[in-house]
């Protein structure tokens, strides 16, 4: 990617980031030696530097390249999620084949928008069946977008996955597909906080879908809100998420968010997030 668009890092400073570029820092800076760690990638996509073929044979040489870092550090790594190019659909359900063959990759990340369209928009349709045929997990995580004016990463990413998540329960996903799984970044973002407007505002049936998808708790630590995530997705809902290496300097935020968790839930709930539900 750099060989395409060397002013990556000037646009994307994360990308500087040692223990996100450096897998032998990663390792050595490990946050906590308790916790395996499910690796998906940056959101820098191919799609947006090159033609549908051409992205889609980058994404398929990033997982590769992933399935091997899983395969040589089992005790770190317990599984990837792979890219797709969503420039080409076609070869993105491809994709998600050769996912669901491998043993160390298990899902596949999307994005709130793509190529300036919802993950709603009827064009992406394909992958998200093929998604539930094969029983696969997505990340949707969120992305910057020229169409705001501010992209600010304190509120804009929040808005980014609240609005995805209307969008796709207005398009009626979970009525096709009851089967789809949809992992949603910074525990559910708006969604928990503003319950009572969803129920009173929308109706009955597309309220109840909100619920349907699943969250992370990664969102730096605070008890108060991941209680309220947990109390509005359910226990079987919510999984360990952690945003490393982001955040907290080396190698992310991990102890943070734990602290957080075990004075949120109970035992029994603590179980169920740090590894029953994954």
């Amino acid at each position: 990617m750099l060989k395409i668009a060397p002013d990556i890092p000037k646009q994307y400073p994360f990308i500087q980031i040692k223990t996100l570029v450096d897998l032998q820092s990663r390792l050595t800076q490990w946050s906590d030696p308790d916790v395996k760690q499910v690796l998906s990638f940056a959101n820098i996509n191919a799609e947006y530097y090159v033609d549908p073929d051409q992205a889609a044979n980058l994404c398929q040489a990033a997982n590769q390249e992933l399935d091997v870092i899983v395969e040589e550090h089992p005790d770190k790594f317990e599984a990837g999620v792979g890219m797709l190019a969503m420039n080409n659909v076609d070869a993105s359900c491809s994709l998600l084949e050769e996912v669901a063959k491998s043993k160390n990759l298990i899902g596949a990340q999307i994005f709130t928008r793509h190529l300036g369209k919802s993950i709603a928009d009827p064009s992406f349709e394909p992958v998200l069946a093929k998604a539930t045929e094969l029983n696969l997990p997505l990340w949707l995580h969120p992305v910057f977008g020229q169409r705001k004016p501010d992209n600010n990463l304190v509120f804009s990413w929040e808005y980014e996955l609240s609005q995805a998540m209307l969008q796709l329960v207005q398009a009626d996903v979970f009525k096709k597909y009851p089967n789809l799984k949809i992992i949603v970044h910074h525990a559910g973002a708006m969604v928990p906080f503003f319950a009572g407007r969803i129920d009173h505002i929308l109706d009955a049936e597309h309220a109840a879908d909100f619920k349907k998808f699943y969250v992370d708790t990664a969102i730096l630590g605070n008890p108060a809100a991941l209680k309220l995530a947990l109390d509005y997705y359910g226990t079987d809902h919510v999984l360990f998420g952690t945003d490393a290496p982001f955040a907290v300097m080396p190698s992310g935020a991990t102890k943070l968010i734990e602290q957080a968790i075990d004075e949120a839930y109970n035992k029994e709930d603590q179980d169920k997030v740090y590894y029953q539900n994954f």
